[in-house]
């Protein structure tokens, strides 16, 4: 399995019990629905490595308490702590409306019910305190905002993103 048809689902934070158990950090609004899981990736020196899982359950809001198979002591658990945790996009739950996964819209076209045509997001940023579309107009990379006010629509069918920005925004990127 390849980092790129996974999303990435949390991180191993700590032990839990002596016996191997481990603690993952889950990186979701709704830790309910991995908590029956019957295995995940555990990313390994970036490489990605299924884990059987015995046992689990939902441990405080966000934390998911895992037995893996094969893992039975703490020096087990303690080579697993601050491993990334990957499953494949197919388990995605899938969104309604205008709502989206960042992956999905890579490539969309982006038009701007003031400015037209805007370009082709090439990416995500959310590395930032405000999550940005990353934007290619003809080699020029356009930043705005992921913005729900700026969002007029998302066309899934047509691989289109209409936005509302502020005036000027745009034209910052251009002169």
């Amino acid at each position: 399995m390849k980092k790129e048809d996974c999303f990435y689902l949390g991180k191993i934070v700590s032990k839990y019990s002596f016996k191997g158990e481990l603690l993952i950090k889950l990186d979701t609004d709704e830790p309910d629905l991995y908590e029956n899981l019957d295995s995940m990736f555990v990313d390994l020196r970036n490489n990605l490595v299924p884990f059987f899982i015995e046992s689990s359950q939902l441990h405080k809001s966000d934390l998911l308490r895992v037995r893996f198979e094969d893992v039975d002591t703490e020096a087990d658990a303690d080579a697993l702590i601050k491993s990334d945790i990957y499953l494949p996009l197919d388990l995605l739950p899938k969104l309604e409306g205008d709502k989206f996964y960042y992956h999905e819209i890579i490539g969309f076209k982006v038009s701007d019910v003031n400015f037209g045509h805007v370009g082709t997001v090439s990416s995500i940023n959310d590395s930032t305190a405000q999550v940005l579309f990353e934007i290619d107009r003809d080699g020029t990379e356009i930043l705005i905002p992921l913005n729900d006010a700026f969002i007029v629509k998302v066309d899934k069918d047509k691989k289109e993103i209409i936005l509302d920005t502020p005036e000027g925004l745009i034209d910052l990127y251009l002169d």
